[in-house]
């Protein structure tokens, strides 16, 4: 089954791998596109966020710029909008689209909207599996069965932590987008012909969130197989 060294349960990744490298590719060309066309309300990202926040009563979150390509979130912690260059100064409708979707993270964070809730909590726990499950898993693996077994099944449950986090995230960014679409419209920020092009930014953008929880998928159907194959 494995031979000098190489693990052939890898090819259960390829799919994903495809999609993750499709998915980053899509968001980077779609972003480059759309930075390119200015809105014609002529408002910046920067401006956008803040005037968003107050029109729902969310004046204590801040809107910084920060370095950094496509480093664009909220922090929570301090809440604070936090904006690359190219979105906080641009008035592209790119970086309208990130910046409201940002505002729809704070405003979600405010509402206490629960898949948020639910994602925080679970960081901690995804942070710890992301870190442990693989070496626990594989030091298992090369273990005698009885105390190998127990180490595999612990690496799995801690990435099964992993997923869960991957798979709430969906729910909550994709409300997030949906909140900049109906805000961005609502507010007059982008015209009805510039919808279509604003949404393109941000599904391109989730995308590589059906990506990432895709590849987290796979590796734990992975590691059953593996944890099989050690049984036998």
């Amino acid at each position: 089954m494995f031979f000098w060294g190489f693990d052939p349960t890898y090819i259960l990744l390829i799919p994903a791998l495809i999609f993750a490298f499709y998915a980053q590719s899509k968001v980077n060309s779609t972003f480059h596109r759309y930075l390119q066309v200015r809105s014609r309300s002529g408002y910046t990202g920067a401006q956008v966020a803040r005037e968003l926040l107050a029109r729902n009563g969310a004046e204590n979150v801040h809107v910084e710029e920060i370095g950094g390509h496509l480093a664009d979130h909220y922090d929570p912690r301090d809440q604070v909008i936090k904006l690359s260059p190219e979105v906080y100064e641009s008035s592209s409708l790119a970086a309208l689209g990130v910046a409201a979707h940002e505002t729809g993270h704070a405003l979600q964070h405010a509402e206490h909207y629960a898949p948020l809730g639910i994602r925080n909590n679970l960081f901690p726990v995804a942070n710890i599996g992301s870190t442990l499950a693989f070496p626990l898993f594989f030091i298992g693996f090369l273990f005698p069965r009885g105390a190998g077994g127990v180490l595999m099944d612990l690496g799995i449950l801690l990435f099964l932590g992993a997923l869960l986090f991957q798979v709430i995230t969906l729910p909550v960014e994709y409300n997030a987008s949906r909140r900049a679409m109906a805000m961005l419209e609502a507010g007059g920020y982008i015209a009805r012909d510039e919808v279509g092009d604003t949404r393109r930014v941000l599904s391109a953008a989730a995308m590589t969130y059906v990506a990432a929880t895709a590849m987290a998928a796979l590796q734990l159907v992975r590691l059953l197989f593996l944890r099989n194959l050690r049984e036998r």
